[in-house]
């Protein structure tokens, strides 16, 4: 994994950032993905861990020790490392639904659980992860997940945040009818309205959505179950319920 002792030969780069005088006139995003060369030589930093605790994901107590979607980090990470972007943006969708949000927004617990953080700098985990998914995007290689046949049932989905979403997305992938409903003008939920332009721009969590729709996944905004719509209207319509939701269970 990685370049033999490159932890040893090169420093951690972080993610460019505009300087502070051009990030106070506006609300657009501040950070910038690394250059392909930049993101590989941060991949041969990556050691060949006996026990990659990056990607464990093991809760203790309230902590997370690595990353709870169990990504394949260190191969991904080798994968960077090679120039083989294609194939790392392959394996890092095998366990991630929405690396285009994680690689903005996720805390990376992976770093913090890092072997390396023992006496030095984390590998850039988080900064490879967003080059990655940035690369995939840029050269078309994100399709919309499309299932192999439909089954005859149907699944509601309440709340469009990245758990409803998620679900949305693998229960369609198996051939479910999938309807999101949002409160809610836009889809999104947290993506959308608790998270400022400047750390997820929306016009990358839309890109995302549209995917869906083109997967055949329905939204339906401006619906408030139990205000709008009723949970027996619901069971009339729909074979499952999923409530993705921090409200209570539909009325």
């Amino acid at each position: 994994m990685g370049e033999f002792k490159g932890f040893m030969k090169y420093p951690k780069r972080k993610l460019d950032e505009l300087p502070l005088t051009d990030r106070i006139a506006n609300f657009e995003p501040y950070q910038s993905r690394f250059t392909n060369g930049d993101a590989q030589q941060q991949g041969a930093r990556c050691m060949d861990c006996g026990t990659p605790f990056c990607q464990t994901g093991v809760q203790i107590e309230r902590e997370t020790l690595g990353c709870p979607l169990g990504n394949y980090i260190p191969e991904w990470n080798d994968l960077v490392y090679r120039g083989d972007f294609k194939t790392a943006y392959e394996r890092l969708s095998e366990t991630n639904n929405f690396p285009d949000f994680t690689g903005y927004v996720c805390p990376a617990p992976c770093e913090a659980s890092c072997v390396m953080k023992i006496n030095r700098d984390a590998v850039a985990i988080k900064g490879i992860e967003r080059t990655i998914i940035d690369e995939a995007f840029e050269n078309d290689w994100v399709k919309p997940r499309m299932p192999h046949a439909r089954i005859d049932q149907k699944v509601a989905i309440i709340g469009s945040g990245p758990a409803g979403l998620a679900a949305a997305e693998e229960l369609n992938a198996l051939g479910y009818s999938v309807d999101i409903f949002e409160k809610q003008a836009q889809p999104g939920g947290l993506l959308t309205y608790g998270i400022p332009n400047m750390k997820l721009d929306k016009s990358v969590v839309f890109r995302r959505i549209d995917l869906m729709k083109e997967a055949g996944i329905h939204f339906y905004c401006n619906v408030e179950i139990g205000k709008d719509m009723t949970k027996e209207e619901l069971d009339r319509t729909y074979d499952a319920i999923v409530v993705c939701t921090g409200a209570e269970k539909p009325r």
